[in-house]
Order: C-alpha cells, then structure tokens, then sequence
C-alpha cells in the first residue's frame, strides 16, 4: 500500500475545515498487523523497516500478549528517534536506518529505541477507515489508542515504541511548538477528506520550519546544475553547501551564464566565480558543514558579499528568538578556550528541549559574568528592573526571582552572560520536596573516583530499595545523585532520608567518605554533603555551564558510565551537544518515575527506627 502524501508549500491554509499536526522527520511506514507472526510496516518505497526497527514489532507482540487486541489493523505514521515532543533526531535515525548487523542493531534498540508515531488509522478488524473523513479516522485512532493505554502524544520519556500524533485547531499554538523545539514542520489536513493511496493530495498541507541563511555563490558544476555557496570566515571562504532547487528556469539560465562569463578558473564542468552572487538559502539543517533540503528563496542585490559571514550564518542557524536582541555576540568568555558569547548562547538554544524542563517553575539564583571568566562574577536572585515582559517572576521573602519558563528567557539570560544556573528542590508556590539530591564532593578532581565509589554504592543501595536514581557531574570535581519524588513529602521527611543515607555510607567506608563539613578536617575523604539538600538551599541545574575555567557543563549520565574511566573533565559544550544528538538524555524519564517511587515505604521505615 502507497501512503498518501501532503503537498508543500510556504504557507499553510487557515480556516475551521482545516486541521493541524506537527510534522515529524523521520521514515514514513504503513504498519500492518494480521497477527502475532504477521506484522509488517513497509517503507514508501516497499522496503520493510522492521529489520531496522525491531523494538517496534516486540512491543507489538507484547501487547498481543497482554491484552485482547483488535486485528487486524494497519496504521500510518512516522518512524522517528524523539529528541522532544515536537522534535526528532534525522541524522541518528539514518544511521540507524544503515546498519546491517543483527548484534548492533538490537544494541542500538535497547539503548536508544525508536517510537512509531501514527497518525491515521487505516483498518480496524474488518473495516476499512480509508474512505472516511480524516477527524472520523482521528477520532477512531484515539479510542484505540486510549483502550490500549498507549500515548495519546509524542513524548520521549513514555517507554512505548507506539505512539500517537494528535490534531489541533490553533495553527499558532501548533506552529510555535514546532519553532520553539525546532521540528520539522506542521502537516494541515482537511477535516472531511478520504485517504488517497499513493496520491500527493492537496487536502493535505506540509509547511516546514525552515532556516534561512545569507550566502554568496563560489561555483558552478555544469553537469548537474548544482550551485556551491559559502560565507566568510576570517576573510577566507568557507563551504557551507550547495543547492539545486528554487530557482526559475529563466534565473538558472541568466545565473549559469553570468558565471561562466566571470569564471575564475574551471575544473572539469566545475566553473568558480570569485563572491559576487549573494543569496539568500532556506533549508533545514546543517549538519556536518552540509545544508538539508537546501533551497534558494531569493536574490540579495543589495547585501554585499562581505556581509555573508560565519558569524551571521551561526546567528541564523540558530533560530533564536526574535524578541530577544543578542549583543556582543563575539566576545571571548574563557582565558584557554575558544568560546565566544554566541557560542554559549547556541548551546543553550540547541539544549533548550532538556534545560527548561528542570528550571521551569524555580526560582533561579544566577551566577553572572558579564566579561567572562576575565572579570568578576556575581549572583544574582533579584530579577532586574529592565528584564523584559516575557520574563516571569516569582516573589519569596522579598525577593523577586525570576522564573525561566520559556525559551524567551533562556536566551535572554544567556545573553546577560548568566552562565550557572542555580535551583532549588522545590517548585514556586509549592509545598513539598520535589527531590532529593546528593552533593558528593572529592577533595579533587585527582580524587574524582571516590565520587564514582560512593555513587555506586548509591545506586546499589536504591536499586534494593526500589528506588529509581539519576546521576550527574557537578560540572567541577563531584559527582550529584537524584532521587525523583512524588509529591507529598515534607522536608523533615527528607531530611531524615538523606542523614540516614549519608550516615551509611560514612559508617562503611569511613577511610573513604565523611560528613566533616570543614575542609580542613576532612583529610582527603569525600565529603557527602547532606545538608546541602533542604530549604532554601540550590544546586546546579542539569545542563548548566559552570565559570571554571575549563567551560566544563553539569551534564546527566546514564548510570553504566559511572565507572573507573568516567572523566569528570571532558563534557565540554561540544561534547555535551554531540551526545544529547546521538544518545538522547538521560533524565527523560525523570518526572515520570515519580508516579512508581515507593518512597513511602521508605520513610515509615525510617520513622519507626526512631
């Protein structure tokens, strides 16, 4: 079966018959499912994904399993690695799509599984859905979906391979989702139309959240019709890509003979052409000093070939926030390292998916360095006069903090050169514990693998205690151990939680770890900080950059890299980046957890020791 395709175009239709979706980057599939042994899901060119994608039928086998299922059925949807709710990760799912080895496709299953996203259902026992209107078939899927205790929304920290992709009437609040986490695009589907197989229908509209760049031309190769472009980088041209599509066939013509008749040199059907030709290029990602999907939009007459710089592609390429003006983009923050202001600021808008989650609704104490590591810092918790309207506060004990709800104020703070971010263990206007945290803080760095023995011995001890843990660096010398709450639990609770569970681990291995809060008294052991855990007090928020020199990130870990080759020092920005792309992060399930924490159980055995 030939799925039904969307036609693009640059702006979707508004109206009450039309309906919207986001548009996930993925590989679309037609999953078909007869019985247990007969599960397919067939690729729009008829190749099957299954072979790449095995988690995808072991759930489905599972709920075979488990549960009287409705067969057969046959779904549509998108193969996808979530890297947010409105976001995927295409270059790691092709890469994923590659692989032909049994063992390491099963291994990339387990540690990174990808999710089904469907959005339309196309049989359902005996009846074919493809002649009813679209909301008929929506509205079916989600019964489905519902009765099966499947995911009614993308999400990354729901377990299920299965999940579904939900309409909405608002284009704005749709449109803005996908800006703000950088996805692919919003899908527009006309209420009442039927599923055309292997038709390019104009009931369905895809509209995609291009990136736009300003470029000249350095070269033509008259074999394919292909246009190289670059920027400036330091006086010396840099490729950033070619293009193919967008222009006129009168454009193409009058381009290719302008630059033949101003080439600089020829390489086989490859003429170069000195800057000159400045445009401007929409496309979808850069990744690896290559543009997706590139496209030309326009001729830049007016825009000199001098103006088309790295620094202005990297601002774009971004796609920063238009209310928020960034100065001083290229001042240097680190005294070593080659980190300027807009490289932090990228940083922080390409983590934002995984930042905001664990700052939302905390009052936030800052530590500002408004020159860089070069001159002094300060803290600050009193949100400024000047902060602009998008910015949210908080008010406690006469102090007004500012509360980082939006991708608005992030960015906003990363350019006052806030570079730490501090938060405490409980949301604004809340009453209880949202978790508990343990600071565990070698002497030295030279001494970071008394932090992996306590931490282990941690996760041991949780484990035994049902007790589902997270683990991060400090972003300096230490390492800090979560625990997920639910809600409920007061600070006395908790208090007598973390005593009990540092006194343990000192009683142990006294030679190793103390609870001795003056440095000079600790003689080279760990110190397990307890106390830091309680009100009023904050700890460095997952993802935060920290002012030491080394530009060094308080970064999540999956718990089997918390060993004896656990580097404290190499999760640099860089870093951080790469592995947020490749495996996804490892607090995802953070606040889901909560819902299973048998913490209770815990502390009444706790209450009764005393």
């Amino acid at each position: 079966m030939k799925p039904m395709l969307p036609t693009l175009r640059h702006e979707l239709p508004p109206g009450k018959d039309w309906l919207y979706e986001v548009k996930y980057d993925g590989f679309r599939g037609i999953l078909s499912v007869q019985s247990s042994d007969q599960i397919t899901l067939q690729s729009r060119n008829g190749k099957e994904l299954l072979i790449h994608f095995p988690e995808i039928k072991k759930q489905i086998q599972q709920l075979l399993d488990e549960r009287a299922f409705p067969l057969p059925f046959v779904l549509d949807g998108e193969v996808a690695l979530l890297r947010s709710s409105f976001s995927t990760e295409f270059q790691e799912l092709q890469v994923r799509g590659r692989m032909r080895n049994d063992q390491k496709i099963q291994q990339a299953a387990g540690s990174r599984p990808v999710t089904f996203l469907v959005f339309d259902l196309l049989q359902l026992e005996k009846k074919s859905f493809i002649q009813e209107p679209y909301i008929t078939r929506k509205e079916k899927l989600k019964e489905v979906f519902t009765s099966l205790q499947l995911p009614l929304e993308p999400a990354p920290s729901h377990p299920s391979t299965l999940q579904m992709v939900p309409y909405d009437k608002n284009l704005e609040k749709v449109w803005e989702l996908v800006e703000n986490e950088e996805g692919e695009g919003v899908v527009a589907k006309r209420d009442q139309s039927k599923w055309d197989a292997g038709k390019r229908s104009t009931n369905w509209i895809k509209c995609k959240n291009w990136k736009h760049c300003q470029c000249f031309i350095t070269a033509l190769d008259d074999a394919n019709d292909y246009f190289h472009i670059g920027v400036y980088d330091n006086g010396q041209v840099l490729p950033i890509g070619l293009f193919h599509f967008g222009l006129s066939a009168e454009e193409k013509r009058t381009v290719k003979t302008t630059i033949k008749q101003n080439s600089t040199g020829k390489n086989h059907s490859l003429y170069y052409i000195d800057p000159a030709i400045t445009v401007e290029i929409i496309y979808l990602q850069w990744h690896e000093g290559k543009l997706r999907e590139p496209h030309f939009k326009q001729f830049l007459f007016s825009t000199p070939p001098e103006a088309c710089t790295l620094d202005q592609f990297m601002m774009d390429e971004a796609s920063l926030p238009r209310k928020v003006d960034i100065t001083h983009p290229e001042k240097n923050l680190f005294r070593e390292l080659p980190m300027t202001k807009l490289d932090y600021i990228r940083f922080l808008r390409k983590m934002s998916v995984v930042i905001l989650p664990f700052l939302k609704n905390r009052p936030l104490t800052c530590i500002r360095f408004p020159h860089g590591v070069f001159g002094e810092s300060f803290y600050q918790k009193n949100t400024p006069d000047y902060s602009p309207a998008f910015v949210e506060t908080y008010q406690e004990d006469r102090i007004h903090y500012t509360l980082c709800n939006n991708l608005e104020t992030l960015i906003w703070l990363g350019n006052q050169l806030a570079l730490e971010f501090h938060v405490p263990f409980q949301k604004a206007g809340e009453e209880y514990v949202n978790e508990v945290v343990f600071d565990l803080d070698p002497p030295s760095r030279d001494h970071f693998s008394l932090a992996v023995k306590a931490a282990t011995i941690m996760k041991g001890l949780f484990d035994g205690l049902n007790l589902q843990s997270f683990v991060k660096t400090s972003g300096n010398k230490g390492l800090q151990v979560y625990i997920p709450l639910p809600p409920g639990y007061t600070w006395k609770d908790t208090g007598l939680f973390t005593e009990f569970i540092a006194h343990y681990l000192v009683n142990n291995n006294p030679g190793d770890f103390t609870t001795e809060r003056l440095k000079k008294n600790r003689k080279g052991r760990l110190y397990v900080d307890y106390i830091q855990h309680g009100e009023g007090k904050t700890i460095i928020a997952p993802y935060s950059l920290r002012g030491n020199e080394d530009a060094l990130v308080a970064t999540p870990l999956w718990w089997d890299e918390v060993n004896e080759d656990l580097d404290p020092e190499r999760f640099t920005i860089d870093v951080v980046l790469r592995r947020f792309q490749e495996k996804g992060c490892p607090f995802t399930g953070f606040d889901r957890v909560k819902e299973f924490q048998p913490f209770d159980q815990v502390i009444d055995f706790l209450k009764n020791q005393l």
